[in-house]
């Protein structure tokens, strides 16, 4: 049995509460940073932050608690774990030996700015260089930035592509590809998964495997998080100047050129566009799993995640597409039968079901691709594929699955039963006990377990 690998995509608040806090207070330095985590903070803990704005003052905790009825006190606990974790506020000492959160001054003040107006212009917008004889529009951006994505897209399913040196070694980081010596990159598994994926949870999950190498990289972590920051402030269609950016912020650029979240015309071009991918990145997604998340890029113009599947009771399916990406990711799971200049069709099978299962796809995210690429007309009705297809999937998965393997270390030869129930009451006391006979004195426990079983043991056994 392949191990299946589930691809995990934080979302903007847990990456960020995994940084290191001397990296987070920086961040906090930009009114875009400090705007971008209110918006998506919860609603809750956006009216906790709203009331604390214009204090000076740290409140008592007990005093924040009475904000919420007691029946929602785990809605609250929830927000102070996000607000602390995010060091958004900080706990302090008050007069009687209370305790008191204050909100951390850095984010305050440059929040305030980003709500109230004032402070450095946030970008060099491109008026300062005149009117631009090759302005793009909104229409050609969307076209262009598409255009741009595909083409990763295109060279992980092995389509021929130009991709740069540093994004193929990113895309085998991420363990998206694999390369051995003498051999062009393939795909993983895990890139199986994500080519599944809608584009914004493929646009948040890659960019956070770039955020990832960026410092072996060389550049600042605090400077591109925030130009990122800002770019989702960006207005669409208006131009931007790169003067005054450093030598790292302008290397990031032309990645992000190649990732199509910006266009420049030229590498030396002293203007760019921000794309729409670009400006709903840092808003894209919100669930913690990529392969689950959901967001509203799908209706971008441009992008291809809109509907063209229509899947029929018999197992049949019709992709009214002409993208070479999209029929190649239907052939990830199906198997091709006919092809026309705006139609394929093709047909589910259990060999072509149960392939794409052992690549690593799993049924229920070959369930969510096909639900969300629904054509318009299965949307109509409810519930939109049909229940034979959904239920066939996940058993021809459940036929790969009929045996689990669990790693562990086998304990037998008891002298006693009263030290097998020592032994085994132990593990079950530490959650590693994978399973017991009881009749013939045999049970395993974890791997990770088995050291602290063994301790116990070897203490139990001093003491007789």
């Amino acid at each position: 049995m392949k191990l299946r690998v589930q691809l995990q995509c934080k979302n903007l608040h847990e990456y960020l509460r995994e940084l290191n806090p001397e990296i987070l207070d920086r961040l906090y330095n930009h009114p875009a940073t400090c705007l971008a985590v209110y918006r998506e903070l919860p609603s809750l803990a956006k009216n906790y932050v709203m009331r604390m704005l214009f204090l000076d003052q740290p409140l008592p905790q007990a005093a924040v608690a009475l904000w919420v009825q007691k029946n929602s006190q785990r809605d609250h606990d929830d927000c102070v774990s996000v607000l602390t974790g995010l060091r958004l506020w900080h706990s302090q000492h008050l007069q009687g030996g209370l305790q008191g959160y204050i909100l951390n001054p850095v984010f305050k003040d440059n929040l305030g700015t980003a709500l109230l107006g004032g402070g450095a212009q946030w970008a060099d917008e491109g008026s300062s260089l005149g009117p631009d004889r090759h302005a793009r529009d909104i229409e050609s951006l969307d076209r262009y930035a598409m255009e741009r994505w595909e083409v990763i897209l295109q060279f992980m399913v092995g389509s021929p592509s130009a991709v740069s040196q540093d994004l193929a070694q990113l895309l085998i980081q991420a363990g998206l590809m694999r390369s051995e010596a003498g051999e062009a990159p393939y795909i993983t598994s895990a890139g199986f998964q994500f080519l599944l994926l809608d584009t914004a949870s493929q646009l948040w999950y890659f960019t956070l495997q770039y955020l990832k190498t960026a410092q072996s990289r060389g550049m600042d972590l605090v400077e591109i998080l925030s130009f990122l920051f800002q770019l989702s402030f960006s207005t669409l269609g208006r131009d931007y100047s790169v003067e005054g950016m450093s030598e790292s912020l302008l290397t990031f650029l032309q990645h992000l050129r190649e990732f199509g979240l910006v266009f420049q015309r030229k590498r030396k071009s002293r203007r760019y566009y921000p794309t729409r991918l670009a400006i709903t990145l840092a808003a894209g997604v919100t669930s913690s799993s990529a392969s689950t998340s959901s967001t509203n890029i799908a209706s971008i113009p441009g992008t291809k995640d809109g509907g063209f599947i229509v899947v029929e009771t018999n197992y049949r399916l019709y992709a009214y597409t002409d993208s070479e990406l999209q029929i190649a990711l239907v052939a990830l799971f199906s198997e091709m039968l006919y092809r026309f200049p705006n139609v394929v069709v093709a047909q589910l099978t259990r060999e072509s079901v149960q392939q794409a299962i052992a690549n690593g796809i799993t049924a229920q995210q070959i369930i969510h691709f096909l639900r969300t690429r629904a054509h318009p007309v299965l949307l109509t009705q409810t519930p939109v594929l049909p229940p034979t297809i959904t239920d066939q999937i996940r058993l021809w998965e459940l036929e790969r699955d009929r045996l689990q393997f669990t790693e562990g270390v086998l304990y037998n030869q008891f002298l006693s039963q009263a030290d097998f129930e020592v032994l085994r009451d132990r593990a079950q006391g530490l959650g590693c006990l994978v399973w017991q006979d009881v009749a013939h004195r045999v049970m395993v426990v974890t791997s990770q377990g088995h050291s602290e079983v063994k301790r116990f043991w070897k203490r139990q056994r001093s003491h007789i």
